[in-house]
């Protein structure tokens, strides 16, 4: 009885932590990119605060990811020469080409499609934010009370951030081993192993009883 007992609790132990892992949650939000040196960068700051130079490329990418390490970039050509070869240059002004894309139909929020990315390019003043030059070109936007960005274009029509479990998440991408961290570890948890260790314990223990008994 007692040896049946503890291999139901070890069994528990580990069920429990295979549904933790199962249920680790991802983010369904608008990630914010720069373009520096032919590759894309995860913005250090939100678009309000951001202040693009002319000439600059910029982009914005709908996904589900756990944080920054593993957000999914933007898709598709990222050339200013191309995005902005049919807006002219203009004196006093500034040109900044936008990436925006809007995801694919598994980062979708239920009921609603994403439609195609697209490109653009946003002439405005030149103090003008990263958020300034998206709202000349993609209309409507729209945030919430904490000035995070939560729509570009309407899409999505509802939500902002909306938590994710990450069996809703097919297309996830793994944080690479310099990107780890502890809770992104594969091996067994603290708490799994401390219930193994307790399990042990009690097993020795059982087995003394009996012996000592006998």
């Amino acid at each position: 009885m007692i040896r049946r007992a503890l291999l139901l609790l070890l069994a528990s132990l580990l069920l429990c932590a295979g549904a933790g892992q199962a249920q680790a949650a991802g983010y369904r939000y608008w990630s914010f990119w720069e373009r520096d040196g032919g590759q894309w960068v995860y913005a250090t700051q939100g678009p309000s605060l951001a202040r693009p130079s002319d000439g600059d490329v910029q982009g914005f990418r709908f996904a589900v990811s756990e944080d920054s390490a593993n957000a999914s970039r933007p898709r598709g050509k990222a050339d200013f020469a191309a995005i902005c070869a049919k807006t002219p240059a203009q004196d006093g002004r500034k040109r900044v080409a936008l990436v925006i894309d809007f995801g694919t139909p598994s980062d979708a929020p239920e009921g609603e499609t994403p439609p195609a990315a697209r490109t653009a390019c946003a002439r405005v003043s030149p103090d003008a934010t990263t958020a300034e030059a998206l709202a000349a070109v993609a209309k409507p936007l729209r945030y919430d009370t904490n000035a995070l960005l939560c729509a570009i274009a309407g899409y999505p029509e509802k939500g902002c951030g909306d938590q994710v479990s990450q069996k809703q998440t097919p297309g996830q991408r793994k944080p690479t081993a310099e990107q780890k961290t502890p809770s992104d570890d594969d091996g067994p948890s603290l708490g799994l192993v401390a219930g193994i260790a307790v399990v042990v314990l009690l097993g020795g223990a059982a087995i003394w009883q009996v012996r000592r008994r006998g």
